[in-house]
């Protein structure tokens, strides 16, 4: 099969110096009719041989990656959210409908462009809850080549996009390091524009030009996806002028649609009263649409919704239109994000590059999210573990926010409620963060090459995985994978090509397993079988079940489907087949050890059992200047989360006003400012539950204030809150609940202003609001 798509001679016939190229060291061709002596006119010379170490006309390569979407939605595949995109891609190549992710972004990330299982790159868990042990480290390894390395070696200019969430959160900051940023030697893209965390606001984003930390000035106009496509059409167009027969790869991967759901109203009002009939129906009515588009087979199962998860008969009449319109904001965010992706093809088209771009779209890093829970104003209060009821959502969203309307604006980290996340993962089991079941793993993919591949109208259904698209962009390149890179003996391989099946529909399966893990949850293919574990953490039920902390991988009970007579995994038939569970639990077992994700549940480790563990600035003691700014959370002192004591001095004067500190966004954060000579000191529980200590008037000369903040224990704990002034004490208060983990991924801490979100109401319409004084000096020690 190998080159079927390319007319012209060998490929490998041009690379002259193979063993030499496997470790990336790119020899000077011999150039006998050189010579240099005293003048010019005594010396002789030639122009250097061009050496091309690609096939001749290598495809351009494009990958578009969603995030958070579920299988169901794509009007592409017969859902109800409008892809144009996707459908493009789709009418004008091929799909397949058995491909899958690693039920969570991190790892899928770092597997989509490797070829390796995520655990095999230290990626078992997200970045933001990281360990020690190698198949959870979070810390790119240079064993693991990516293919932006490996194409930049062969001669091809390499860009990134938007989301990444594959450099460890400590190492994100300003002062680097920067090896494991996308443009980083362990790494290597050329360029990189987009947010290096988790999650970001798509209205105040923490951008980074390559490993520049930008200073936008976002205005109501501005919107990420809109910026890193701008991006992305300018980079593409500067390529072209410099560089015209250059091959380029591009990742464009957007923050959409993962939480929080952020986008313009039109865009969410255009799916005003789709959405009336709640998640129940619509699942149902998902399950039907893809039926009648062929994209699920006739006798595809619908499985029942999960006893723990609410129907949507449970929902209060005065909470549904609360939930209605998080679910429109969710498909608006999503189409808009699709609409954006055709951008990108409209520009290859108008520069007739699109013929010979090779365009693989995955869907989704992951199925549907349930981190909204039961529906949410402020995403992160799940991560943190802190129960909320939805009637105080609506409470803050009507007193303080404006109502309804204010859902997928600035003010607000919405999230759906999970039961919407179900209904878009029709006809599976599951969610993301589930990797026992398809609706956690299992993504549409649609490839399209126009100048090679033919739209047949036939589906395909070879079992495949994020995995397998690198290791088919070196077979269709005829690029042998490097056994050493920048002198670092290589890890395996793990994906195989989808080479053939792109030609044939009909091709055999070649994938032999597959294996998958996310904190505890599990499983295991291979031949047309599937053996699983749910786990022992149910992503949409609120707070942290106390038997994680006594949980034992061995005690689990495993179920087994047969894939073959069972598209959804709708039958568990473990106790008829006793001994073929029995193999599949020792394939995943051998398979699990062979990766390093040993212990199994390891990435429950920082996220659940240790948060104290998951990645962060190890210092104890900090010192600042009214320098810093953009710091990201992890690299900054923990005023929320940890018990500490900050002293901050500054000469005090009639009408000096601002912020002095602030950590965190209006969807939560902890802020000190000055104004009318007072201070006041805010802890935003994710604008749930404000806390605010005020001052009297301050005296005027110098300031040596103090803010002590002892929490009872770690955890969602409370806090005790006391400030001083020149010794003497003039506020004291409690927080009652605080966040355990953090904040934000995405905003940061900054001294004397608060840039991008501010975290407080009070300030909010003249942020930054920087100080307008010096401040002399400012220190935080932990207490414990």
């Amino acid at each position: 099969m190998r080159n079927t798509f390319f007319s012209g001679g060998s490929v490998l016939a041009m690379l002259l110096a193979a063993p030499a190229l496997a470790q990336n060291i790119l020899p000077f061709p011999e150039q006998p009719g050189i010579k240099a002596e005293r003048t010019m006119q005594l010396s002789t010379y030639e122009r250097p041989a061009q050496v091309n170490r690609l096939p001749a006309n290598a495809p351009n390569i494009l990958i578009i990656m969603l995030d958070d979407v579920g299988p169901a939605l794509p009007s592409a595949y017969g859902g109800v959210i409008n892809t144009p995109t996707l459908a493009r891609v789709a009418e004008s190549g091929v799909s397949y409908n058995r491909f899958h992710n690693s039920a969570m972004c991190s790892p899928t990330r770092a597997s989509l462009l490797t070829g390796r299982n995520p655990h095999r790159i230290g990626f078992g868990q997200i970045a933001e809850f990281a360990n020690n042990w190698d198949g959870y480290s979070g810390a790119w390894p240079a064993n693991t080549a990516s293919v932006a390395k490996v194409l930049g070696y062969y001669g091809y200019a390499t860009s990134a996009f938007g989301k990444w969430h594959n450099t460890p959160s400590a190492e994100i900051s300003r002062m680097g390091p920067y090896d494991r940023w996308p443009t980083g030697r362990l790494v290597g893209f050329d360029y990189f524009y987009g947010f290096l965390a988790g999650e970001a606001s798509q209205w105040e984003p923490a951008v980074v030009e390559n490993t520049t930390r930008l200073d936008l000035q976002h205005g109501e106009s501005y919107h990420f996806t809109e910026d890193m496509t701008s991006k992305a059409l300018a980079w593409l167009r500067n390529h072209n002028a410099v560089s015209p027969d250059q091959p380029f790869m591009m990742y464009w991967a957007p923050g959409a649609s993962h939480g929080p759901h952020q986008i313009f109203k039109e865009w969410a009002d255009k799916y005003k009263g789709r959405f009336d009939e709640g998640w129940d129906e619509l699942r149902e009515k998902l399950f039907e649409g893809q039926k009648a588009a062929g994209w699920l087979p006739e006798d595809a199962t619908l499985t029942p919704r999960p006893d723990n998860l609410a129907g949507w008969d449970s929902i209060p009449e005065d909470e549904r239109d609360f939930q209605r319109r998080l679910m429109e904001v969710y498909a608006g965010f999503t189409e808009h994000a699709d609409t954006q992706a055709g951008l990108i093809i409209d520009e290859l088209e108008k520069t007739g590059k699109l013929d010979n771009t090779l365009i693989f779209y995955v869907w989704g890093d992951n199925g549907s999210s349930a981190e909204g829970q039961n529906g949410t104003i402020a995403e992160l209060l799940a991560q943190n573990g802190i129960k909320t009821e939805v009637k105080d959502h609506i409470r803050v969203l009507n007193e303080e926010l404006g109502g309804l309307d204010a859902l997928g604006g600035h003010k607000t980290d919405n999230m759906y409620h999970a039961g919407w996340a179900w209904a878009g993962s029709a006809p599976y089991q599951s969610l993301k963060l589930v990797a026992a079941h398809f609706g956690g793993t299992r993504t549409p993919l649609a490839v399209s090459w126009p100048k090679s591949i033919e739209h047949d109208g036939q589906i395909r259904s070879q079992f495949y995985h994020v995995n397998d698209i690198v290791p088919t962009i070196y077979d269709i390149l005829d690029i042998t994978p490097p056994g050493v890179v920048d002198g670092v003996e290589q890890s395996p391989i793990d994906g195989v090509s989808m080479l053939a099946s792109l030609e044939d529909a009909a091709a055999p399966e070649n994938k032999p397993d597959q294996f998958f893990e996310v904190m505890g949850s599990r499983s295991y293919y291979k031949d047309g079988w599937i053996a699983s574990v749910m786990g022992p953490r149910i992503p949409w039920v609120p707070g942290i079940d106390p038997k994680i902390r006594d949980w034992n991988p061995d005690d689990d009970t495993w179920e087994l489907y047969n894939l073959n007579a069972d598209f959804s995994q709708s039958k568990n038939i473990a106790a008829e087949n006793p001994e073929k569970l029995v193999e599949m639990i020792a394939g995943f077992d051998t398979a699990a050890q062979a990766n390093s994700a040993y212990p199994v549940g390891g990435g429950l480790w920082s996220m659940v059992l240790h948060p104290e563990d998951a990645p962060h600035n190890k210092a104890t003691s900090f010192t600042y200047s009214q320098d810093t700014y953009g710091i990201p959370e992890g690299s900054a002192a923990g005023l929320g989360t940890r018990s500490n004591l900050l002293k901050l001095s500054f000469e005090n004067m009639a009408g000096l006003e601002g912020v002095l500190y602030a950590l965190g966004a209006y969807s939560g954060g902890v802020a000190l400012w000055l104004e009318d000579g007072k201070l006041t000191y805010e802890y935003n529980k994710f604008m749930i539950e404000r806390t605010r200590l005020s001052t009297d008037t301050l005296p005027e000369g110098k300031i040596d204030l103090e803010v002590e903040s002892v929490k009872d224990a770690p955890g969602t704990a409370g806090m005790n809150v006391v400030i001083r002034v020149n010794g003497q004490e003039l506020a004291s208060g409690r927080v009652p609940e605080t966040a355990s983990i953090g904040f934000t991924p995405n905003d940061s801490f900054d001294v004397g202003r608060d840039t991008q979100s501010p975290v407080s109401s009070a300030y909010y319409d003249r942020a930054p609001f920087a100080f307008t004084g010096k401040i002399d000096s400012f220190t935080v020690d932990y207490l414990h």
